[in-house]
């Protein structure tokens, strides 16, 4: 679940304050802010984390499906959003949305699947991939959201590069790897003479 991995980490990065004035003097340059009129931005900024949120709460909550099959839970993953929503800690509205889509659903592996939940995220798919891009290109840490978009884009995508990076794992420790261009298990003496 990198969303949440990635708020642990930058708790710990908010923890060493006096190790990041040093850094920021002899490592970094001046932090830019967003150029241009702010109008657009937070209208891209709102849409943005909305979809972050829920691509967040697709992570942990099909992190839950799969832990709980695995461990034999049994969780419902309705009555999970349900507790939540009446709790002291996580009390986001969009949890009744999750609700609703476990409730239509109770087999739901993810719920960038769920017919409302998936279109509303890749309606501002364009808004999150503005906002990270503006924040890469004005030196502005934002891990949440860049995850957010990288999972997604991840999720969605038929194919990933994984076989390259079986490749190095072969490299490094013959792990063998699999190959698009034809059927089998492979491993190459990388340096040989």
């Amino acid at each position: 679940v990198p969303n949440i991995d990635v708020a642990v980490a930058m708790r710990h990065m908010s923890a060493i304050k006096d190790q990041r004035k040093v850094a920021s003097r002899k490592l970094s340059e001046q932090q830019q802010k967003i150029p241009g009129d702010p109008g657009p931005f937070l209208k891209h900024l709102r849409a943005a984390l909305y979809a972050a949120m829920i691509i967040t709460y697709a992570q942990g909550l099909a992190q839950l499906k799969v832990a709980s099959h695995e461990y034999l839970y049994d969780l419902d993953l309705e009555a999970v959003a349900r507790i939540w929503r009446g709790g002291c800690i996580i009390r986001s509205a969009l949890l009744e949305e999750f609700r609703k889509a476990y409730k239509s659903q109770p087999d739901l592996a993810n719920l960038l699947l769920d017919p409302q939940l998936g279109p509303a995220v890749m309606g501002r798919r364009d808004d999150l991939q503005a906002v990270v891009s503006a924040a890469a290109g004005s030196r502005i840490p934002a891990p949440g959201m860049m995850l957010a978009l990288s999972y997604l884009e991840a999720f969605s995508s038929e194919w990933l590069p994984a076989n390259l990076i079986q490749a190095q794992r072969d490299f490094f420790g013959s792990h063998t790897y699999e190959r698009i261009d034809g059927e089998g298990i492979f491993h190459t003496r990388w340096e040989a003479k």
